[in-house]
């Protein structure tokens, strides 16, 4: 019985082993792949969290501070008592508590304006990772219309070298009949052995962008990817038909690199702000509350002795004087009150406000203020020059689009002058009238006009797509 369970479950791991390398990843997955596993869209995604987290650091800066300190020591020897303030000569124990609370009243209103940059960071953030998105998801299309042109490239050479075989074994006959000469066969095995020259090194071009393109999505297994080869149909050009100008308005509205520059000129302006609130004073309010207690023992001198006031100690030299000093009875040790009572006699509370005017620093809040006002202008330089980009990659993309919107109508008909050359220089190829050479030009001539349609399809096709990108279409909206 475990022999055959044994047996199904390497079948089935068999099967999906199988059915994994068998895999072929269509477009879209491609892209959501990529969305879900690229490096530099994960760490624009950390970025958002820092911006969080900052966003909660300012917030903070409007609520109180409170802090608790507590202290025990042991003393040995000579030591001060911090209840009665006196010293004595003995091992003893102390500890100490206090709880500060603190709060800032008026700082110049900075405390008002960090917050306010940490959420124009915060959205700025969003606004990188929205762009990572759009870079990435663009690149992994291109690299993937790359790979799949590579394919349609290689099917169009074979498709070719299956007509030259034929048309081989066509003419052996016919020179065996007589009508052609035998060089020829020579010829069109020379076209033979070009073809199979061209089909190795679109296979090499085939394997390149599919490790390319796997590499992109950090698949590491990526001698056994491969991507669908389903039929991709050219879009309709509804979008070539918008005026430019609705365009480019569209696109900065939706755009992120206007979006990006413009958040980082309003992060510039609240720096402005943070930084003329050093020339104000600072408020603040504060409130202590401390206690001790001491393990220590109080002596106290007893009475003095009514029957012998008085004793001798010595004598000054010189003058034989008796030193006396008074007589007492026993000293008296007061042993310390316990712990909780002592906290609760020896407490204090502190409060009040602190006042900090800045009267001169070095010139240092106003050279900040300064650098402040340079990177306004830097940002808002930056933003005019974000605008002109976007303007003119739109033109660009816009122009580009439409180009190969024409190249593509021109290459299809160029195939299909090509291909009715192609027919008659046949016809009369195997009638005789015309040699191997004219023939075998007339088929290059086709197969290059075949190559140059797939090639500006797929052109046409991410072109089109880039468009859409600055038309505002997010990518999980586009048709792929």
């Amino acid at each position: 019985m475990r022999i055959k369970i044994s047996i199904l479950l390497i079948t089935l791991l068999s099967v999906l082993s199988t059915q994994a390398q068998d895999k072929k990843w269509t477009l879209r997955e491609c892209v959501e792949y990529a969305l879900e596993n690229n490096i530099t869209i994960k760490q624009s995604a950390l970025d958002i969290e820092a911006a969080d987290i900052d966003k909660n650091d300012a917030f903070g800066n409007f609520l109180p501070t409170l802090n608790a300190s507590g202290s025990n020591f042991w003393s040995s020897g000579l030591s001060p008592d911090p209840i009665t303030g006196t010293n004595q000569t003995l091992t003893f124990r102390s500890s100490s508590y206090r709880i500060d609370v603190g709060l800032t009243l008026f700082d110049g209103l900075r405390n008002v304006k960090r917050f306010q940059r940490a959420k124009l960071n915060q959205l700025l953030s969003q606004y990188n990772l929205g762009k990572s998105k759009d870079d990435i998801a663009l690149f992994v299309a291109n690299s993937y219309l790359q790979a799949l042109l590579n394919k349609e490239s290689l099917k169009v050479v074979e498709k070719q070298h299956e007509i030259t075989l034929e048309q081989l074994k066509r003419t052996q006959d016919l020179v065996e009949a007589g009508v052609l000469p035998e060089n020829d066969i020579l010829d069109i095995e020379a076209t033979s052995a070009d073809e199979l020259t061209r089909i190795i090194q679109a296979e090499n071009a085939i394997q390149i962008s599919l490790i390319s393109l796997a590499q992109t999505l950090l698949i590491k297994d990526y001698e056994k990817f491969d991507i669908a080869e389903q039929e991709y149909l050219v879009p309709g050009s509804e979008l070539l038909s918008t005026p430019i100008d609705q365009v480019i308005s569209r696109a900065r509205e939706a755009r992120y690199e206007v979006q990006i520059a413009e958040q980082n000129r309003l992060l510039a302006q609240k720096d402005l702000e943070i930084a003329r609130g050093a020339y104000y004073p600072t408020l603040s309010a504060g409130f202590n509350y401390n206690t001790r207690e001491s393990g220590a023992s109080v002596f106290v001198p007893g009475s003095l002795n009514p029957d012998n006031p008085t004793r001798v100690i010595g004598v000054v030299e010189g003058t034989n004087q008796n030193v006396i000093v008074p007589r007492f009875l026993n000293d008296q040790e007061i042993t310390p009150e316990k712990t909780i009572k002592q906290l609760y006699l020896n407490d204090g509370i502190s409060y009040g406000l602190s006042l900090n005017v800045p009267v001169f620093n070095g010139f240092t809040a106003r050279n900040q203020v300064k650098r402040s006002k340079i990177n306004v202008k830097r940002a808002e330089f930056q933003l005019e020059q974000a605008q002109l980009d976007l303007d003119s990659n739109i033109y660009q993309a816009y122009l580009d689009a439409k180009g190969a919107a024409k190249a593509y109508e021109a290459s299809q008909a160029s195939v299909k002058a090509q291909e009715g050359a192609y027919n008659y220089a046949k016809d009369r190829y195997d009638g005789g009238l015309i040699n191997s050479f004219d023939f075998s030009q007339s088929k290059f001539r086709l197969e290059n006009a075949q190559s140059q349609e797939v090639q500006n399809k797929f052109d046409y096709i991410f072109k089109l797509k880039v468009l859409e990108l600055y038309f505002g279409i997010k990518i999980a909206d586009i048709k792929l």
